[in-house]
């Protein structure tokens, strides 16, 4: 799950950062308006934490053009401004959530994790391949009944397959839905995940490899 920060205090956004790719997210971050509104034009996200006031304005404005534009990315409100109306207006904007400053880490991670199922509530819940059962609400993956212990990055790679089963799903692709920014596009880290989630679905294979193409979930054939 990929995740957006926007906050200008540096302190702040360095400690949300390593605690939310501490629990398993890909993580980005942006300082001011300009750079989110940079970031949420080339990328998807899972969700977004936005501070309210940075230095170059409200970030409820860029909620509200990305709702106007037909975003549905959940957004927590990250801020001090703790008044009813505070709140609503973030609300009015498109907000999915508001937490106020200061607050707990683990409050604010629970949080993040919920608006990203909310997210992912809007593919089909179980998804069955072969003898392959993913249940997104539980985070589990069977096959031949048999519960599989996958990593936060084999469980995401393997999502985001599902959602296109018998689609080729190119390795950029694989790389903004389950990494961040930080990840070089030309090292081999979607390879080496791939060929462990291969290892551990075991056989017959259900990952094909499309050489140049990228990977596809199918049914064995």
């Amino acid at each position: 799950m990929r995740v957006l920060i926007v906050e200008d205090d540096p302190e702040l956004r360095g400690a949300l950062e390593r605690r939310l790719r501490g629990t398993g997210f890909a993580v980005d971050v942006a300082a001011d308006l300009p750079d989110a509104a940079d970031r949420v034009a080339v990328n998807e996200y899972d969700c977004l934490v936005l501070d309210r006031a940075v230095p170059s304005g409200d970030t409820i404005d860029l909620l509200g053009e990305m709702r106007a534009g037909g975003s549905t990315t959940p957004a927590l409100f990250l801020t001090a401004k703790d008044a009813v109306a505070d709140r609503v207006a973030g609300f009015e904007a498109g907000g999915d959530d508001y937490l106020v400053k200061p607050f707990a880490m683990e409050e604010l991670v629970a949080r993040v994790r919920s608006l990203c199922r909310r997210k992912a509530a809007m593919l089909p819940t179980v998804v069955t391949v072969g003898d392959l059962t993913l249940d997104s609400s539980r985070a589990e993956v069977r096959r031949s009944g048999v519960l599989l212990a996958l990593t936060n990055k084999e469980m995401c790679v393997l999502t985001t397959l599902a959602t296109r089963v018998g689609t080729v799903v190119s390795r950029s692709d694989l790389i903004e839905h389950c990494w961040d920014e930080l990840t070089d596009p030309m090292s081999n880290t979607v390879d080496v995940h791939v060929a462990s989630l291969r290892r551990k679905l075991g056989r017959p294979p259900l990952i094909r490899t499309v050489r140049g193409s990228g990977y596809v979930l199918e049914a064995p054939r």
